[in-house]
């Protein structure tokens, strides 16, 4: 990416952004894989919360997320079946930028999309399972462990590996 953030912009994914989805996945994200699949569902059951980073035609980033059970993360690269009736909370599957894309303004602005999403729905919590790398990240931007989840959350999270972190996030409207 040249020139910056300032051309870069998100808007809505498509289903042909989905290869370009995936290709960045294994880059940002080669230690959990996930099939085309889940992207594929996530896009059909909650297409307001799938977004892409685009730059001079190019897809630079994507964040999926969808409605969620506060303290009940999906299973990494598993399929949702459905939204919850009882939805609590926004749950941050994942947002990944390219290297180059990173220190953009574009991780705040998809964050920024993800609070106005929730408000907009009169859910209360951001939540996500953070990966270790991206930890740090996540303590900056205001999200603090969660500490109610149990051995059913532990048990959730083992799905991913070792040094991950449930966390959440007041909705900032």
């Amino acid at each position: 990416m040249t020139g910056g953030g300032a051309s870069a912009l998100w808007r809505a994914m498509t289903a042909d952004d989905l290869d370009k989805v995936l290709a960045i996945a294994d880059v940002v994200h080669p230690a959990y894989p996930e099939e085309r699949s889940v992207f594929e569902e996530r896009l059909a059951l909650y297409p307001a919360g799938c977004r892409v980073a685009e730059c001079r035609g190019e897809v630079i980033g994507y964040g999926v997320m969808h409605p969620g059970k506060l303290g009940v993360p999906p299973p990494l690269d598993s399929p949702l079946g459905g939204l919850p009736a009882d939805a609590d909370c926004l749950y941050l599957h994942d947002i990944a930028l390219l290297p180059e894309a990173r220190g953009t303004g574009l991780g705040a602005a998809v964050l920024h999309h993800a609070h106005r999403l929730a408000a907009g729905e009169g859910w209360r919590w951001l939540a996500l399972t953070s990966t270790p790398n991206a930890r740090s990240y996540w303590d900056r931007v205001g999200f603090t462990p969660y500490r109610d989840g149990g051995a059913a959350l532990e048990a959730k999270l083992a799905s991913y590996g070792g040094g991950m972190s449930y966390m959440t996030a007041p909705v900032q409207a």
